[in-house]
């Protein structure tokens, strides 16, 4: 029979602390499998090279929360299944979540849902306009990371697009009934601009001229076909 005698996991140090994994109780945190994400983010500095495409006119000596901070703390949340920013009104107060954030005081708060829906409605609201990000810088840094994950930059990307249907059971505005899925919803389309010799052909399965209607079709239910769209 095994003995498994070992009684911490070392993990990549937070400034001047350790950071292990144990199974001595005291402060327990049910999510301790984000620091196997935080392992990732150490090694590509995912969150690091985000922060680098946003631009904070923030006031230094005025800010409580830095920029990078947030994020960190918004996709860690999001990772573990905290999708409401509602959630981090508790979460705000979780160490573990302000190790993952990079926080170096872990006794003082994150931000709370309110900060956070500030910075998630840059670029959509003027009222918001001291932090900005460059679209430009995303996309690129999306194919960097793309790229670095290969050792030798593919010949080809195949880009396997499905789109999610969100029934519909009233009268809401611009509703259509969709063939495919039988039922009046909303379809809603990504348009990923490609770069290969300067166009793109996108080819989309169940999408036929007349699959999108506003009423039910007379014809037959269950023909779909293939359409070539140019992006």
């Amino acid at each position: 029979m095994t003995e498994c005698n070992q009684e911490t996991f070392a993990f990549t140090a937070h400034f001047s602390r350790r950071v292990e994994a144990g199974f001595t109780a005291g402060q327990v945190s049910t999510d301790g499998g984000a620091l196997l994400l935080r392992e990732v983010d150490c090694r590509i500095n995912l969150v690091g090279r985000l922060a680098g495409c946003f631009s904070d006119g923030r006031s230094p000596l005025l800010v409580k929360h830095q920029l990078c901070e947030m994020l960190a703390q918004r996709i860690f949340g999001l990772a573990l299944g905290y999708e409401d920013l509602n959630d981090h009104e508790q979460l705000r107060s979780d160490p573990l979540l302000a190790v993952l954030s990079g926080k170096r005081d872990l006794d003082e708060p994150l931000a709370g849902k309110s900060t956070l829906n500030r910075l998630e409605l840059t670029g959509r609201s003027a009222r918001y306009h001291k932090i900005s990000y460059s679209t430009e810088a995303l996309d690129r840094l999306l194919g960097e990371l793309f790229l670095e994950s290969h050792s030798n930059a593919p010949e080809q990307i195949v880009l396997d697009l499905d789109a999610t249907d969100i029934p519909l059971y009233g009268h809401q505005p611009e509703r259509f009934f969709h063939g495919y899925y039988d039922s009046y919803c909303y379809s809603q389309w990504e348009n990923p601009r490609l770069c290969r010799g300067g166009s793109s052909s996108l080819t989309f399965p169940g999408v036929h001229p007349e699959t999108l209607r506003r009423e039910p079709p007379s014809t037959p239910q269950g023909e779909t076909g293939w359409t070539s769209m140019q992006a």
